[in-house]
């Protein structure tokens, strides 16, 4: 996913997000072929819908780190996105994995609470590790053990229409969820529009579940117990039920997912879109007007101040038959020089420290496009940016439990406090 699906949706995240959104590799078949033939070892390496956009990329990285390994071949295989996750459980518990998989935190630590992934403490050096962002490095841990490498970055923006924010009387985009609110209202009552959609589709977007932590709310204890029934649970679970039930959210958040977000904006029907800066393209492609309209500013949040990254990352099966060549392999695919490449082809962002120092990261020209725009502002929006929620191996039922009773609450079957102190029993009890 090249989000990162907002990098959930990018995700990545898309590419997050999304991420946080992901995208695919190339090459054909999914057998796995990981044998050692003449003294030459096979390395199989997934990755998610890269192909075709980024064949020449792989194709040339490939050749380089094949010339300089004379005895590694490195078999590179696309797998759709959707196809993902069924592939490499079915893999995984056949004992017949690839030997390098493109996947994403949220889900890997699903499968790193099953012990299917190689412990890469004990086969990255320290002086390797130090040279990824370390609050990155720390999405693919897992109850003290790294079990996954830092690759692409994306971090959300908020892209506005300026020509409904005018029609509104809106001269600032928002930059909290509280003036998100007030604007939403504005908006509506201006405008007869959204000012933006959200999903509460439990198997969706994890961005709602990440506003309740830029809340101040706190998800999970220290001994894995719900924590988010609290007044700052509460305050949350509040903030969405009353945006729903005032008719400043379109139905469909209880049904859509959050590709209908960018649907909407792309339609000129809501104000903003949080998403990752890759869509920027994708919306100059398929909606020029709306393109032209567009401005964008840094990502809505809390109180606190935090902002959301995802992350895609590499791992290493714990069955790989080629575990030395595998982790050679995935090191050299997000070194500094691939990965700064791989950020400039993709417009993601990178994990290690020196290839994000760049000054393509810094500078742009005074004429210079939104897109060009976009990349400072995300990331610079690093320097404050952390994955929002814990690391778990069954994240998606927190997701699950929290959205659930929020929609009940929405749809006023439940009361607020009733809906929080059922989510938390949900996941205590599960």
């Amino acid at each position: 996913m090249i989000q990162l699906r907002k990098f959930k949706q990018l995700t990545a995240l898309v590419l997050l997000g999304l991420l946080t959104s992901w995208i695919v590799s190339c090459g054909t078949g999914g057998t796995n072929t990981k044998q050692t033939t003449s003294g030459v070892a096979t390395v199989e390496f997934w990755t998610m819908q890269l192909q075709p956009q980024f064949t020449d990329y792989f194709k040339s990285l490939i050749a380089n780190f094949e010339s300089q390994n004379q005895g590694i071949k490195v078999n590179w295989v696309d797998v759709p996105w959707a196809a993902m996750e069924n592939k490499i459980l079915t893999a995984v518990s056949g004992k017949t994995p690839p030997d390098v998989v493109n996947l994403n935190p949220g889900f890997a630590s699903q499968l790193a609470g099953r012990n299917a992934w190689l412990d890469l403490d004990t086969k990255v050096p320290n002086d390797v590790r130090s040279s990824y962002l370390p609050n990155i490095w720390k999405a693919s841990t897992l109850n003290g053990k790294s079990f996954g490498i830092p690759w692409y970055l994306t971090t959300r923006l908020t892209i506005y229409n300026t020509d409904l924010l005018k029609q509104a009387g809106i001269k600032k985009s928002p930059t909290t969820y509280a003036e998100l609110a007030q604007a939403a209202q504005q908006i509506k009552d201006k405008t007869g529009k959204y000012a933006f959609f959200v999903t509460f589709v439990p198997q969706d977007s994890g961005e709602v579940l990440e506003s309740f932590v830029q809340m101040g709310v706190t998800l999970i204890d220290d001994q894995g117990k719900a924590a988010f029934n609290s007044p700052q649970g509460k305050a949350a679970f509040q903030y969405w039920v009353d945006l729903y039930k005032k008719g400043l959210l379109p139905k469909e958040a209880l049904t859509q997912g959050h590709r209908h977000a960018i649907d909407l904006y792309q339609s000129g029907e809501t104000a903003f879109l949080a998403s990752g800066p890759e869509f920027l393209k994708a919306i100059a492609n398929n909606a020029p007007k709306i393109a032209q309209a567009s401005q964008i500013a840094p990502q809505l949040t809390g109180d606190t101040g935090k902002k959301n990254v995802a992350v895609m990352n590499i791992v290493i099966p714990r069955d790989s038959k080629q575990p030395d060549a595998a982790v050679k392999f995935a090191l050299f695919v997000t070194n500094d020089e691939n990965q700064l490449a791989f950020a400039k082809a993709a417009n993601v962002l990178p994990s290690t420290v020196k290839a994000l120092s760049d000054s393509y990261f810094k500078d742009v020209p005074a004429n210079a496009s939104t897109i060009e725009k976009a990349r400072v502002i995300t990331a610079k929006q690093l320097q404050q940016a952390e994955i929002l929620t814990p690391t778990l191996k069954d994240s998606n039922k927190l997701q699950k439990a929290i959205y659930e009773n929020l929609q009940a609450a929405m749809l006023g079957e439940k009361t607020v406090d009733k809906a929080v102190e059922d989510a938390a029993q949900q996941w205590d009890n599960r």
